[in-house]
């Protein structure tokens, strides 16, 4: 009788274990993968950049600095490593783009032009996939973080080495709203 009860507890606590780690595991990759799915929406928005700005070129030949800005800020973009300097550009670039669209209002018939609403609409559409996905990577970073803070979670976290992981933050420079100037 003992022994069947010593065999059912630890069959119990394999299973708690067992369970925790793959919970551990579970969240990790979806946090993994929310991230992956903020530099597919970053690709899309970098890509449709260029199709942007020769739409707009057209019209906008003398203001060839907010045409330089955008390119350049699609251009640090591209070439970002990691994805706090990502982030960073990415905010760079939606600032720059923003200038774009602000500027188009002095230009009716790019205003009116049917490939630069496409785009135009398109961007936004991406603009509020790469909030959404930001918004799911930080909801997985909280379901994770609680888990590692809380009993017992937290013990399992320190047995197998699961660690506190950081939200994504948007710093008070990139919250500012850009300032247009005509």
């Amino acid at each position: 009788m003992v022994l069947w009860v010593i065999i059912i507890v630890v069959i119990v606590l394999a299973i708690v274990f067992f369970a925790y780690y793959n919970r551990f595991a579970r969240l990790s990759q979806q946090i993994d993968n929310s991230l992956s799915q903020i530099g597919v929406q970053l690709k899309k928005r970098v890509d449709l950049v260029p199709n942007l700005i020769s739409s707009v070129k057209g019209y906008m030949k003398h203001e060839s600095a907010a045409i330089k800005t955008v390119t350049d800020a699609r251009k640090a973009l591209v070439s970002a490593e990691g994805i706090e300097k990502k982030m960073r550009a990415g905010n760079k670039l939606q600032s720059a783009l923003k200038s774009i669209f602000a500027l188009a209002e002095n230009y009716p018939n790019l205003k009116a032009n049917e490939n630069f609403l496409q785009l135009q609409q398109e961007l936004s559409s991406i603009e509020d996939k790469v909030a959404y996905a930001r918004q799911y990577y930080n909801d997985g970073i909280m379901s994770y973080n609680i888990m590692t803070k809380t009993v017992p979670g937290m013990w399992f976290a320190s047995i197998y080495g699961f660690k506190e992981r950081e939200y994504l933050k948007i710093s008070e420079a990139e919250k500012a709203v850009p300032k247009v100037e005509f």
